[in-house]
């Protein structure tokens, strides 16, 4: 037997009206014969479609009170999925809320510039890098400098390339400490209420520091230049497209802050796993033509539906597909990795005489991570009696034969 009765089949097969899977199912086979497709975009399209389908195997699940039998396929676990996000954000959440500290938390984000884009679509791994580096130095410059705080913050920086209606729009969103760490560990220094650093002051340090890393890759050969970016190739050309750059505003934007821990929570919930677009905003998929819901912040965040040809759609899709083991997700100051541990617990030892930043107990955002991370622990219960646990009474090998 490979798998219980159709009506069983339903009961566990909950889905969103339209999928991305659908998209790349319909028309994958022909984009990718008109179109280059890099070979981790490849892995993605193939990993979407087999997603939670008999092609990765799963599991039959019977309710121990009513008997109900539900299959549960495997999930594909590419970070470029719509549907395996979930799992790991609440994996995500539960172990970095042990890093927050009682402070007010700012967020800023840092943009390039989209006459920038070309060139990242050729070069997206020592792009994206030098706009993590720049970000982080940037906002650590101002954090060192004695007349802001003379001291070393704690970022956390989450990479997205895209916007709304699915175009190429770079950016670096960073959550960070309301002050930080004097040099020699004595002292917690905090930022005045409300305000971390001068936003314009920030954009151009950071447009600064991005164009010279950026021309240190030149130096070096570091860089590709093919399609759109072929001309920068020449000397020439080059030069005047950075003097050009340089002329420009470059966008950093920085929101209100957070108040405290438990909004963070609740923010990098938002942000962290997010992928260009999630299946509850597809609106239909006909003739050719996907459409879907975006915000148009240029006319006040009003709420649009957005009709692409499905070629387009898979290529603006595409687009959004990070290098293979790229991290989206950095942590830099006293965040960092290696000196992490020890640098947060002598913030809290500071912080200590501080009245620490109220959390309800009841509050669902403060406390997503750990109740989530809880649930994730409990048997599933049965949708047909809603009382039974679930347990998995047979295991269902991948299914051979399906079509990439």
């Amino acid at each position: 037997m490979h798998g219980p009765s159709s009506a069983a089949t339903a009961a566990g097969s909950a889905r969103a009206r339209y999928e991305v899977a659908d998209i790349v199912r319909a028309h994958g086979a022909a984009y990718r014969r008109t179109h280059r497709v890099a070979p981790v975009q490849a892995v993605a399209l193939r990993a979407i479609t087999r997603c939670r389908t008999a092609a990765l195997g799963g599991h039959v699940e019977a309710c121990e009170a009513c008997g109900a039998r539900q299959v549960a396929y495997n999930s594909c676990r590419n970070r470029h999925c719509p549907k395996c996000q979930g799992g790991a954000r609440v994996q995500w959440l539960a172990a970095q809320h042990a890093a927050l500290l009682p402070v007010e938390y700012f967020h800023i984000v840092f943009t390039l510039p989209h006459a920038l884009n070309a060139l990242v679509r050729v070069n997206p791994r020592r792009l994206y890098a030098l706009l993590f580096r720049a970000a982080a130095a940037t906002l650590q410059c101002f954090a060192h400098a004695p007349r802001h705080l003379g001291a070393e913050l704690g970022v956390t920086a989450v990479l997205h390339t895209w916007g709304q209606n699915l175009s190429q729009h770079v950016h670096v969103h960073c959550v960070v400490t309301g002050g930080g760490l004097t040099p020699d560990g004595q002292r917690w220094v905090g930022a005045r209420a409300g305000f971390l650093f001068p936003v314009r002051a920030l954009s151009q340090v950071f447009r600064g520091k991005f164009l010279a890393g950026l021309g240190q890759l030149r130096a070096r050969d570091a860089l590709r230049f093919a399609g759109d970016s072929a001309p920068l190739a020449d000397e020439h050309a080059w030069r005047a497209w950075r003097r050009e750059l340089r002329t420009r505003d470059w966008v950093v934007y920085a929101k209100a802050p957070f108040g405290g821990p438990e909004r963070v929570l609740k923010y990098l919930s938002r942000y962290t796993h997010r992928i260009a677009i999630a299946n509850h905003r597809l609106v239909s998929i006909a003739d050719g033509v996907v459409r879907f819901l975006w915000r148009d912040y240029a006319h006040h965040s009003q709420l649009k539906v957005m009709a692409l040809p499905a070629e387009e759609f898979l290529r603006r899709f595409l687009l959004h597909v990070v290098p293979s083991g790229f991290m989206r997700i950095r942590h830099f100051g006293l965040l960092a990795n290696r000196h992490r541990a020890a640098k947060l617990a002598r913030c809290r030892s500071l912080l200590a005489p501080t009245p620490a930043v109220e959390v309800d107990p009841c509050d669902s955002a403060a406390r997503s991570g750990e109740a989530s991370a809880s649930a994730a622990d409990e048997p599933k219960r049965c949708p047909v009696c809603g009382a039974g646990p679930l347990r998995i009474i047979e295991i269902l090998a991948p299914l051979r034969g399906v079509p990439p």
